[in-house]
């Protein structure tokens, strides 16, 4: 079953590019894109990804700020 990622609100200046990583930041894949009329919004983790013990949730709006959260499924 796959993990399912929720994001309920972002700072910053929209829009936001989403990825998930590695816990070491090695491998991000590019998820969405995410204007801020469409928050909250849901994505599955991408399968290459799965059955890690975490994972990175990257964010970079749109000038070019870099946001970082760690998550454990």
């Amino acid at each position: 079953m796959p993990t399912t990622i929720t994001i309920n609100d972002i700072s910053g200046a929209t829009p936001y590019d989403v990825y998930v990583c590695d816990s070491s930041e090695i491998t991000c894949i590019y998820v969405e894109t995410v204007g801020s009329g469409d928050l909250p919004t849901n994505f599955d983790v991408p399968s290459i990804m799965e059955g890690q013990t975490s994972y990175v949730l990257k964010i970079i709006d749109s000038n070019n700020c870099v946001v970082t959260e760690t998550l454990t499924p």
